[in-house]
């Protein structure tokens, strides 16, 4: 399949950045749907395509996957720092629709620090977002004080401010202002190993305390690349089944 590193000079970072993009097979007919799929917090655009298969997992769809430079952004505007909610949200599908022969709607997963950014990205955008799928994801973020050392605290304090909590990147906050015609779709997962998975259990009660129709599974599994790569198929099923394709 046609693989490519699209570098672009970025309006909302003022700076030069990039994205690795999955393109379909050459046989298939134009326009077509786009999946973005984020990357941790310790990673880059580069990761999926180091660390699994995804290249297989959406070989014949008639699918864009784009996966961007997100750095240690969280996904979101900083208070000090990088706008990289504007960036990935809105600026990069407008590019990214400009560049290739796409068509709605799209799709966005991703996987920890991604996770939470996918759906929040969707929870923001969801004129360009139908459906979004979390993986192991830091739902609590910008919900609870983390729990980490002083310096990660100081890092996240630049970008979500001394009180986040209720505020526009508090996705328990975002999803009861949502109108329900406006939700994406949902899933989430998360293994029972992992050190998030209290944080993916308080989500998925909310929504159910709320009414949201989502999907939510655990499988066995921890924070890692097997399960990352084994349970991303799953995701992109979801996005079939709602995306139609």
């Amino acid at each position: 399949m046609p693989q490519a590193t699209f570098r672009y000079f970025s309006q909302a970072l003022q700076k030069q950045t990039q994205a690795e993009i999955i393109l379909p097979d050459l046989a298939l007919s134009s326009p077509f749907h786009v999946m973005f799929l984020l990357h941790g917090l310790s990673d880059d655009q580069s990761i999926w395509m180091r660390r699994t298969s995804i290249e297989r997992y959406v070989e014949g769809l008639p699918l864009i996957v784009v996966m961007p430079d997100g750095g240690r952004g969280w996904y979101t505007d900083a208070i000090e720092g990088y706008a990289y909610e504007t960036a990935i949200g809105k600026e990069l599908p407008e590019i990214i629709s400009k560049s290739f022969p796409t068509k709605g709607p799209w799709c966005i997963s991703g996987l920890s620090m991604g996770g939470y950014g996918a759906l929040k990205l969707a929870l923001k955008f969801p004129e360009t977002f139908h459906s979004a799928v979390s993986h192991s994801g830091a739902m609590g973020m910008a919900h609870y004080i983390p729990d980490r050392d002083e310096e990660f605290k100081k890092e996240v304090g630049r970008i979500f401010g001394p009180n986040p909590v209720g505020g526009q990147n508090d996705l328990h906050a975002l999803v009861g202002k949502l109108r329900p015609s406006k939700m994406p779709l949902m899933r989430i997962d998360s293994g029972v190993d992992d050190f998030l998975i209290e944080a993916n259990r308080d989500f998925d009660r909310h929504l159910r305390e709320l009414e949201v129709g989502h999907e939510y599974e655990e499988f066995p599994g921890d924070h890692n690349w097997a399960y990352w790569d084994q349970h991303v198929q799953e995701g992109i099923a979801f996005h079939r089944r709602n995306l139609h394709f």
